[in-house]
């Protein structure tokens, strides 16, 4: 048993329990949607209420000196949020209101394609037989997740899939720049300052995107909300993980785990319907995530 609780064991499980928060992501959205915010706005507040809640809990436990960083780490930091926190969270939230909260979490799941390329790239990873064979499991069941088996995309929205691929590839980079920024500082300091310019990159878009800053008090108990859930204790889980797997490219695989619960609340609580091929295709997914575990790597 202990031996199963290993390490990297350890961290692909934070980072499935992360990915599995963020499942919940597609509710809040519908929910700031439905009290009148649009895509630009409920990004912001979801980034503004972290980086105030990750303030307070860095310098209640570190204290303030903790957040003295280098110069690589800040800048690492500031790509984590621009383009993993800012811009991800803008495409999704567009994904979610065009496709539905079960399809744009599985569009996500083109991240490992993405993740791989970038760590051979990045950090001279080797993609043996099984971990490809792995991906491509993990993409075949997103693919027949969306598609349901049809090679017509006949009714389901163009546009809609484009923003959620997009997404996904901005997500990937998240364990790139996660990894890197994570190695020089803590976790908490890490997600303070990514959350600090998503936030300050969102509030310099909304005024020339033409997005409506007509707050109300739905919008911000359910924006604190967002924050709060699935993005600051989902990124922690997150995280922690990423720092525990040596393979980066595993990461969003493990992750991919979002894409099972927020099918579940899609059906349960927002009466979406899923037809069998697309239920086996979430299966498929369920599959490369155990597959990808149970992968060692051999010299």
């Amino acid at each position: 048993m202990s031996k199963f609780f290993n390490k990297e064991n350890r961290g692909a499980l934070e980072v499935c329990a992360g990915g599995a928060i963020w499942g919940t992501i597609g509710l809040f959205i519908i929910q700031l949607n439905s009290c009148g915010a649009d895509s630009m706005l409920i990004s912001f507040l979801r980034m503004a209420f972290a980086f105030i809640i990750m303030l307070v809990i860095t310098i209640a436990k570190f204290g303030i000196k903790a957040l003295k960083v280098d110069l690589s780490t800040l800048l690492s930091c500031a790509m984590l949020g621009l383009v993993c926190h800012g811009i991800y969270n803008v495409l999704y939230s567009l994904a979610v209101v065009k496709t539905g909260v079960a399809i744009s979490a599985v569009l996500l799941n083109v991240a490992p394609v993405f993740t791989a390329a970038a760590s051979v790239i990045l950090f001279s990873e080797k993609i043996n037989a099984r971990k490809a064979a792995a991906l491509t499991v993990n993409v075949l069941g997103c693919i027949i997740a969306v598609t349901g088996g049809k090679l017509s995309l006949e009714g389901m929205s163009a546009a809609g899939i484009l923003f959620g691929t997009l997404a996904g590839f901005c997500y990937s980079l998240t364990a790139i720049f996660g990894r890197i920024a994570g190695n020089k500082t803590h976790t908490f300091v890490m997600s303070t300052y990514s959350y600090l310019f998503a936030a300050l990159f969102l509030a310099l878009s909304i005024k020339p995107m033409g997005s409506s800053v007509n707050l109300n008090v739905g919008m911000l108990i359910w924006g604190f909300l967002y924050a709060l859930i699935p993005t600051a204790i989902a990124y922690i889980f997150y995280y922690n993980g990423v720092k525990k797997i040596t393979e980066s490219s595993r990461v969003p695989v493990y992750a991919s785990a979002e894409t099972v619960a927020a099918a579940v609340l899609g059906i349960v609580v927002c009466g979406e319907r899923l037809g069998l091929i697309n239920i086996i295709g979430i299966i498929i997914v369920i599959a490369s995530i155990l597959f990808m575990n149970v992968t060692k790597k051999k010299v």
